[in-house]
This record gives structure tokens, sequence and C-alpha cells, in this order.
């Protein structure tokens, strides 16, 4: 079970608004430089996209490098824009759970699956529209539904399918690991 406020957004949330291109010179190895791209992540979301349809609500507050946002709840072609591989990190850093969007940009979906930085669910019909950010929510893995827990209703998610072993394996190259495919 995934449970946490939902940080809303809408359609088209590209890479360069997750971790904008000037915050991409920190050094992943590093653990502090690392904490840079949580404290960065959804910084460049445009004020009249964030929170929607709250208003502009900050994903990070002020002198945070975590955000108190653990699902986010997107529209369509989530993570478009340049195969930035940080992107999927930043929002790990920033302590994303889960992102729930009506799709996803193809090879930003890889790259989260393939670090299993979080749970990319997709809706199995159009988001609802009615949850909005600060809902506390509950994800089951097991029923394949999220429950907004704020205003008690359910709402069934696609199979995550084979993904769910990459996941819980911990990436692509632990899976790969634990299947005999390298060594």
């Amino acid at each position: 079970m995934i449970q946490g406020k939902a940080y809303v957004l809408g359609d088209n949330v590209d890479t360069d608004q997750i971790i904008p291109a000037h915050h991409l010179v920190y050094d992943l190895d590093d653990p502090e430089e690392r904490k840079l791209y949580g404290k960065y992540a959804l910084s460049s979301v445009p004020s009249d996209v964030a929170g929607l349809p709250d208003g502009h609500i900050p994903f990070i507050s002020e002198g945070a490098d975590q955000s108190v946002f653990s699902i986010i709840v997107a529209g369509k072609n989530f993570g478009c824009g340049s195969s930035r591989e940080h992107a999927p990190v930043a929002l790990n850093m920033a302590g994303v759970k889960a992102v729930v969007a009506n799709s996803y940009a193809r090879i930003f979906y890889r790259n989260s699956i393939d670090g299993a930085y979080f749970v990319p669910y997709e809706w199995k019909i159009e988001g609802p529209k009615e949850i909005r950010t600060n809902n506390l929510i509950e994800i089951d893995e097991m029923r394949g539904e999220l429950k907004n827990v704020t205003t008690g209703k359910v709402y069934k998610l696609g199979s995550l399918g084979e993904i769910a072993d990459i996941i819980e394996a911990g990436g692509i190259f632990q899976y790969a690991k634990r299947m005999n495919m390298v060594k």
C-alpha cells in the first residue's frame, strides 16, 4: 500500500519542468549533491499548471529538499520533452512514491521503471478531475485501486503487468540479476 498526499498536475508536464536543465550540474554519486535533485524537482512547472485546479501550490517548501507530496496525479503525456534521465531521479529524491497519469512519454516511463524510482501507474479510464492537491491518497497495489481517502472515492488503475517485478526487484539490472540474465 502506498499512502500520501496528492500533488495534482495537468497535461504535458515535460522533463525540463520536472528538473530544469540548469540543475543538471549535480553529481548523482555524491549523496549531498543528489539531494539537490529533490530540492529542485518540479521547480519549473508553470504556476497555471501546479496544483491544478487549485492554483499554484509549491511542490517543495522553501528550504526543504523533500516534498510533503508523495503521490503525483497527472494528465496526459507526463514526462514528455527530452530524454532526461535525471527527471525520475529528481522525483524520487523529492520523496515521490508513485505517479498516476493518463499517459506517459515513453522514454520517461522506461527510465522510471529501469531505475525503480517510483511506481508509474496509469488510470484504467481517464483520470478523475475531482482529486485535489493535498487530498490523502491510498494506492492498493494488490487490488489495482486508488482511493481518495479525503472524499472516499475509489478509482481503478491499469495493471502494472510485468513491470511490477522490475520495480519490486529495485530496477532493471537487479531484476536481470535475480532472473540469472547477468552475473
